[in-house]
């Protein structure tokens, strides 16, 4: 007996084509077990029919499942979904009938098992002809009604859209990781929004209470760090950035946040003093953009909050030039430790550390609304220090 060279296999980009591959390589292991059935009677069980056993018993215990489990939860589900007229009472048909057989085929195998382990570990050396007949006739016969009808209906009905979902799901049922979107792809990666509605006239007069008033609900709701905003500067060329940080703060005065004043952000705000926020809270569908001018906060800010942030953080502001390269991430962890036994349990605050607070001069809120018909409210800032409110177009 040889093993021929596996086919290669397509793509599951080509997921009928893949539940085909399958197939036949059901049938070669199928063709497997009726050689092995001759085998055994002249040559026992010898090297040859171990390795046949065993590559049989390999295939059949996990592989052959996964195929059943592709065409139980996903691909008749979706041809079920799909499906129409003529189509659909032939699936009515198939479906009860390909599910029983997998039931049938699944306690065969079971007998099959026991009596091919026997084998590949050289402790028995019989097949019962009978059982190995009915398993192969069942599944050829399977597999065969499946070619026939259900992969053709499938080939003929689903969308691009739906073959990209069925060999994802195939993927994943493997634990392999489905390639990141790309390409046309991206253009279908979308999510309907409809928890809520923003109007104009349900929103508070002042934007900071408006503000508060969500924040609150975030928080409720338990968003994943709701404190957490990007904020975008520019830089001399007007070339923008942007990070993630923590707000800290935010009251009449603005939103504050405390950072390394030498850093990147800090220096592109020493030069413009101008930065953009960003609130994203995924899980009540909203955002908040806030735009406006950028100061330091005073001494007497920046110390009590540095002194109230735990040790390490302390010590770890001192200990990093931030934005600034360095050798390794050994050199980092050297300067902590230094700074660490310089300064022990009070370190002091670094006259190069401290709060920036954003004026805002803009605020929008935006709640998701479906089919991309999002409600947007925007305040602006007027000369007399009063807030202008009005709805933009999504």
């Amino acid at each position: 007996m040889t093993n021929a060279l596996p086919d290669s296999a397509p793509g599951f980009d080509q997921p009928i084509a893949v539940l085909k591959h399958c197939h036949d390589r059901i049938r070669k292991q199928l063709a497997t077990l009726e050689k092995l059935l001759a085998h055994l009677p002249a040559h026992g069980a010898d090297e040859q029919a171990q390795q046949a056993a065993a590559a049989v018993i390999k295939y059949f215990d996990k592989a052959a499942h996964l195929h059943h489990e592709d065409e139980e939860q996903d691909l008749i589900p979706m041809l079920q979904a799909t499906a129409q007229g003529d189509d659909a009472a032939l699936l009515g048909q198939l479906v009860p009938l390909i599910l029983s057989e997998h039931h049938q085929m699944d306690a065969m195998w079971q007998n099959l098992h026991e009596a091919l382990s026997g084998i590949a570990n050289a402790s028995a050396a019989t097949l019962n002809a009978s059982e190995v007949q009915r398993f192969v006739h069942m599944y050829s016969g399977h597999m065969e009604r499946e070619e026939s009808h259900v992969a053709p209906m499938a080939k003929r009905l689903f969308s691009a859209q739906q073959m990209a979902q069925l060999g994802q799901a195939m993927q994943l049922r493997r634990g392999i990781a489905v390639p990141v979107a790309a390409g046309d792809a991206v253009a279908g990666l979308r999510k309907d929004y409809g928890q809520a509605t923003l109007s104009e006239n349900d929103v508070a007069a002042d934007p900071i209470v408006q503000f508060n008033q969500w924040f609150e609900q975030a928080l409720k709701a338990e968003v994943n760090e709701p404190n957490a905003m990007s904020v975008a500067t520019v830089d001399e060329r007007g070339r923008p950035s942007s990070r993630i940080v923590l707000i800290k703060q935010f009251d009449a005065r603005g939103f504050t946040w405390y950072t390394n004043y030498d850093s990147q952000k800090g220096r592109q705000l020493a030069a413009q003093p101008f930065a953009a926020l960003l609130f994203f809270w995924p899980e009540l569908e909203r955002q908040i953009r806030i735009e406006g001018r950028v100061e330091r906060t005073g001494a007497d800010e920046s110390d009590k909050y540095f002194h109230s942030r735990p040790l390490k953080s302390r010590l770890a502001a001192i200990a990093s030039a931030q934005s600034m390269p360095i050798a390794s991430r050994a050199a980092l962890e050297h300067n902590y430790d230094a700074v660490a036994q310089q300064y022990g349990e009070e370190p002091p605050r670094p006259d190069n550390w401290g709060g920036f607070r954003l004026v805002p001069e803009r605020l929008e809120f935006w709640q998701g609304r479906r089919s991309r018909f999002h409600d947007r409210i925007v305040y602006t800032l007027q000369p007399d220090g009063s807030w202008a409110r009005e709805r933009l177009q999504p």
